[in-house]
């Protein structure tokens, strides 16, 4: 079984791949000279990348009936994803990735609120309790400070 500690090093290892990924894919922009392909290169490459390791690990596609079994909205996660690439990519040279990271945290923790309160997408619910929504407020107030200095 994997540690707590194992999925808490994984998740800031994956932090630390968001302001490098917009690095790169900033500097893949100047080469290119359009946002929307270089992000679209990157999701090339990562796409290559996973199914190359989903052939070597045997992972098994699903049966296609399942398709009409779940929410139109499932597909939707690799816009999101292409929508979120495209804006690091614009917004690292602007911004810096201290900035940048930041602005995006703080969405990200507002989204996340709203979705553990609800428990939607399938989240276990979380009530947005005073202190919860005081953590987001001190990150967002962060945040703030940051890009003010």
């Amino acid at each position: 079984m994997i540690s707590l500690l194992s999925y808490i090093l994984l998740a800031v290892v994956a932090g630390f791949c968001l302001p490098t990924q917009a690095g790169i894919n900033a500097q893949l922009n100047l080469w290119s000279r359009s946002a929307i392909l270089a992000a679209t290169i990157s999701f090339a490459v990562g796409t290559i990348g996973l199914a190359i390791y989903a052939f070597v690990l045997r992972i098994p596609w699903p049966a296609g009936d399942a398709v009409s079994r779940y929410p139109w909205w499932i597909w939707s996660g690799g816009l999101i994803g292409a929508f979120f690439v495209a804006s690091t990519i614009v917004l690292a040279p602007r911004l810096g990735a201290t900035a940048m990271v930041a602005l995006i945290v703080a969405g990200q923790m507002i989204a996340s609120l709203i979705l553990d309160h609800f428990g939607w997408l399938g989240y276990p619910t979380h009530p947005a309790s005073g202190l919860r929504m005081l953590g987001v407020a001190l990150l967002v107030a962060g945040v703030v400070l940051i890009r003010l200095f």
